[in-house]
């Protein structure tokens, strides 16, 4: 989806780069095969427009949806989800962004930032989260 032309101030032109969470964004993150599951249903759920998801591709292939700063706190987030930024957060946590395009490993955009869609919508994230199929499921 690269060929939607917006570049957040906070997207680096080339390679990537760290961003506190809680300034640009807050951060929800999701570890492995389940967070691709969630980011899927999002994605499809959205047709295609559902915000800022980066993947990371080594280790435990996390998944950050990125949303609105201070919109995490707003929900009641499953076990599983781990919420970074926004008030009550007392650690500093810096997520690496990768640029839109170029190389960019071990980060990908899974989904990217549109005009439509700068952030995941965090309702709409909380349901895909907790209407995604338990690990070891179908």
């Amino acid at each position: 989806m690269t060929n939607a032309i917006h570049w957040p101030e906070w997207v680096p032109v080339a390679g990537h780069q760290l961003r506190v969470s809680g300034v640009h964004f807050d951060a929800l993150r999701i570890q492995g095969v389940r967070g691709e599951q969630v980011a899927a249903r999002l994605i499809a759920e959205a047709d295609g427009d559902a915000g800022s998801v980066i993947c990371e591709a080594t280790g435990f292939r996390w998944m950050y949806f990125l949303v609105a700063p201070g919109t995490a706190k707003d929900h009641g987030w499953p076990l599983g989800v781990q919420r970074f930024g926004g008030a009550g957060c007392r650690t500093v946590t810096y997520i690496g962004v990768p640029a839109l395009a170029g190389n960019t490993w071990p980060l990908q955009w899974y989904s990217e930032p549109t005009p439509t869609a700068p952030y995941v919508d965090p309702a709409r994230l909380l349901a895909a989260v907790t209407s995604a199929p338990p690990r070891g499921g179908p």
